[in-house]
């Protein structure tokens, strides 16, 4: 694992929601605080990410959601990036925009019923912990703001997956 230099943090300290909102890329990284909350911090950034869909996420056209996600996917990388440097870690559990962003495609692609929201959101926390190949691959050797990025886009495939599976067998008719 790639670790950084830092004077103002030991990263075996847990970090607050002080000093979370102390500077804008930590805030953003720790998904708008959600991060600092036990247990589960990406469950609770996938939470966070599932309310902030229906209070109004969902009704970005595809053109606007496909820019959306992108721009937030680079945003990840940077302040994840920034906030692994300060914390003297490259992915530290606390850093959850990148589930939220990966829940967010995956909110977009699937039926838009309650159902298969829930049964998506389970299936992308189970991917996401449990890490199936080539998940754990790259979360064991890519570093940085992408590779924290990068295997929740991974999680977000295999739910997609499972759940086009689902679509296809009338799961959701």
């Amino acid at each position: 694992m790639s670790t950084f230099p830092d004077p103002s943090l030991n990263p075996i300290q847990r970090p607050t929601l002080d000093w979370v909102v102390k500077k804008p890329w930590r805030l953003i990284a720790f998904g708008g605080g959600t991060g600092v909350l036990r247990p589960g911090p990406g469950t609770w950034g996938t939470v966070l990410a599932w309310v902030l869909w229906v209070l109004g996420l969902h009704v970005l056209t595809d053109t606007h959601m496909a820019l959306f996600l992108s721009v937030s996917f680079f945003l990840g990388c940077w302040a994840c990036h920034r906030t692994g440097y300060d914390l003297g870690v490259s992915d530290h559990s606390g850093m959850n925009w990148d589930e939220m962003v990966a829940f967010w495609l995956v909110l977009w692609l699937i039926p838009q019923t309650w159902l298969a929201q829930a049964i998506a959101f389970a299936l992308f926390r189970f991917f996401d912990i449990l890490k199936p190949a080539p998940i754990r691959y790259f979360d064991r050797r890519l570093h940085n703001g992408f590779g924290v990025m990068w295997d929740d886009l991974l999680a977000a495939a295999y739910t997609l997956l499972v759940m086009a599976v689902l679509v296809r067998f009338g799961v959701f008719s």
